[in-house]
């Protein structure tokens, strides 16, 4: 087994950022990943589905170098970053502090600047000096979405950073995140258990069962995306069809425009 980190080249690649073949991850007698194989492209945006236990958020701590598997190899292109559900913020540092803890082997001026320039990208140019406890909900998550992009990282890890969030400010996320990821074009590797949302960002929807890939589906249609279109609405039927949840007909956001 074996997880490697490979320096990005100056040049746009066309090899995968991100490379997994035959990845196995066991806790006991369950097991979590079975041989699992998948690429993500340079740039491309995947959500991950699937039913709890079936692997999602191992997948992706093992990409991020906190988990490691018993067999298979993962290979990904220049540096890692995670936002996780919860923020994470340290509350005896400030926002900008949180949010440069990442740069260490900068001098404390130079982290400082690169924070707050991140945090401006975020819109928390404001709460620079804030203690995290001052902060909403919505607030700390997009300081823990600057601490992910402080290192301009190649591969942006998202497990669940939306499911604590009421709905405006789950909008105002996604928004967010696509204006992040256009500007900077880090692949993104997003774990929901929210089909509405996997359809409304993602490149590619990946159906985990049992720590295997049951189905893909491509989502071609330019953001931003209406839940009503007859394609994303065939889809969200189709990817609830494969992690097991049936939905009357005429429950669909489709039908429901057309009522």
């Amino acid at each position: 087994m074996a997880r490697r980190l490979i320096e990005a080249p100056p040049q746009a690649v066309t090899s995968p950022a991100v490379r997994i073949r035959g990845l196995r991850r066991t806790f006991g007698s369950n097991v979590v990943l079975d041989d699992l194989d998948l690429d993500i492209a340079p740039g491309e945006f995947v959500a991950l589905l699937g039913r709890s236990g079936s692997g999602k958020s191992t997948l992706l701590r093992i990409l991020a170098g906190l988990d490691l598997p018993q067999a298979g190899s993962t290979e990904v292109v220049g540096a890692a970053s995670v936002a996780f559900q919860e923020p994470r913020l340290l509350p005896w540092r400030r926002v900008a502090d949180n949010v440069g803890l990442g740069l260490r082997r900068r001098s404390r001026a130079d982290r400082r600047a690169r924070a707050a320039e991140v945090l401006g990208e975020v819109g928390l140019t404001d709460k620079t000096d804030a203690w995290p406890v001052t902060l909403s909900g919505g607030q700390a998550q997009r300081a823990s979405l600057a601490r992910a992009l402080v290192n301009d990282p190649e591969l942006l890890l998202l497990d669940e950073p939306f499911s604590a969030l009421d709905a405006l400010t789950r909008i105002e996320m996604h928004a967010l995140v696509l204006k992040v990821w256009n500007e900077h074009r880090p692949s993104v590797l997003l774990v929901t258990h929210d089909v509405d949302e996997a359809l409304r960002l993602a490149d590619r929807v990946i159906v985990l069962s049992a720590g295997r890939i049951v189905h893909e589906s491509r989502v071609t249609n330019p953001r931003p995306r209406a839940l009503h279109d007859e394609a994303i609405a065939h889809r969200r039927i189709e990817l609830l069809g494969h992690l097991g949840v049936a939905e009357p007909e005429s429950s669909h956001p489709a039908q429901k425009e057309s009522a």
